[in-house]
């Protein structure tokens, strides 16, 4: 990556060829957001692109306060929020039951039959993710994928600190259980 206050002064300027490098640098960090948030493999690219869209936007706007990866990645979740909203996806759901309501929005894509064993757990995991509520899931994914710290995923998502770390831990301790329980199960049947 560039120098973040050269490439910015670049892109305000005009500069095309600074702006698609400007998304090379921050597609996957984009992804990673969105991707965990939405379902949809249309409407995830085209959420991705209105990222980007508002990041050009409002590039004018950003005062280096934090990381040009912060500030994307906050402008990624609150574009994903408020995709969710107008879907009518409950953000917040309670994570205690099995047939939660988030679970319609999400159908296993892959079958785990055929794969090799680490392959399958991969499979699993990611797909025991899916079924985890919005803000557990992209606060994994921006902690152990994106290796951010607590503070930039804070200044993120906007949820305090102690917050944060105490999703993560929830986040963690429910795919813990929920991995055990299933592989428990399927023993039994095997």
């Amino acid at each position: 990556m560039t120098n973040s206050r050269e490439l910015i002064k670049k892109i305000i300027s005009g500069d095309t060829h600074a702006f698609k490098s400007l998304i090379q640098d921050y597609q996957r960090l984009v992804c990673h957001v969105i991707f965990k948030m939405v379902t949809n493999e249309q409407d995830r690219e085209d959420v991705c692109q209105d990222v980007f869209i508002k990041v050009y936007q409002n590039l004018s706007k950003f005062q280096f306060d934090s990381k040009l990866s912060t500030w994307i990645a906050k402008i990624a979740f609150n574009t994903g929020i408020n995709y969710l909203k107008k879907q009518k996806v409950p953000l917040f759901d309670d994570v205690s039951g099995e047939n939660g309501a988030l679970e319609k929005y999400w159908s296993e894509e892959t079958s785990p039959d055929g794969f090799t064993q680490e392959r399958d757990l991969t499979c699993r995991l990611q797909h025991e993710i899916t079924k985890l509520p919005v803000q557990f899931k992209t606060i994994l994914t921006l902690y152990h994928l994106e290796e951010m710290s607590y503070t930039e995923i804070a200044e993120i998502t906007g949820f305090p600190d102690g917050t944060v770390k105490s999703y993560l831990f929830r986040a963690r301790k429910l795919l813990k259980e929920k991995l055990i329980a299933k592989y428990q199960q399927e023993e039994l049947w095997h």
